[in-house]
């Protein structure tokens, strides 16, 4: 069975500094149509730190659109065809403040295919040593390290929410164990 959609047409609705959205007309599989809108985001880069103790970094950061601080693995938007291993090593510097001698990518996902195109490239980062970049002006975080198990626990417990951090946290531990 063919499950494909055929775009008829696409009107702009937003363009903004992050991400676009648009409304296409498609043509579904049976024929008749029906409309989508589209969130184009360039895609994103997740990175579990992880020390030699085990240990990962985490943020603590407010999300406007959830009205709430959540814990969450560095992360990052690529900018503009930005490799995502380049875009990685300058989160973690950003974020963190640590670089990572060995870098291993772990997954590949969409974050929300039923209305967005990013797509989301998880890495872990060992061999961590201190590395200060500069930080976005509008990002305020706190970092914090905790066991990888702990953070696993925090998951099953629902204190980690953000599903980047889920997956990406998930996927270490996973790699790790096996």
């Amino acid at each position: 069975m063919d499950l494909t959609e055929i775009k008829i047409s696409s009107e702009e609705i937003f363009d903004g500094k992050i991400l676009k959205v648009h409304r296409d007309q498609v043509k579904l599989p049976n024929g008749k149509t029906s409309s989508r809108e589209v969130v184009d985001h360039p895609g994103a880069v997740s990175i579990v730190a992880l020390d030699d103790d085990k240990n990962i970094y985490l943020v603590r950061q407010f999300r406007y659109p959830v009205n709430k601080v959540l814990l969450e693995v560095p992360a990052g938007k690529l900018d503009g065809g930005e490799d995502p291993l380049d875009c990685a090593k300058r989160e973690l510097a950003e974020e963190v403040g640590v670089a990572a001698s060995e870098w291993q990518k772990i997954l590949t996902f969409y974050t929300t295919p039923g209305f967005s195109n990013e797509i989301m490239h998880a890495f872990l980062a060992k061999g961590l040593t201190p590395h200060i970049e500069d930080k976005d002006e509008d990002e305020f975080l706190e970092v914090i390290k905790i066991p990888l198990k702990d953070a696993v626990n925090k998951i099953l417990k629902g204190e980690i929410q953000d599903a980047k951090t889920i997956s990406s946290i998930l996927a270490v531990a996973y790699t790790l164990d096996t």
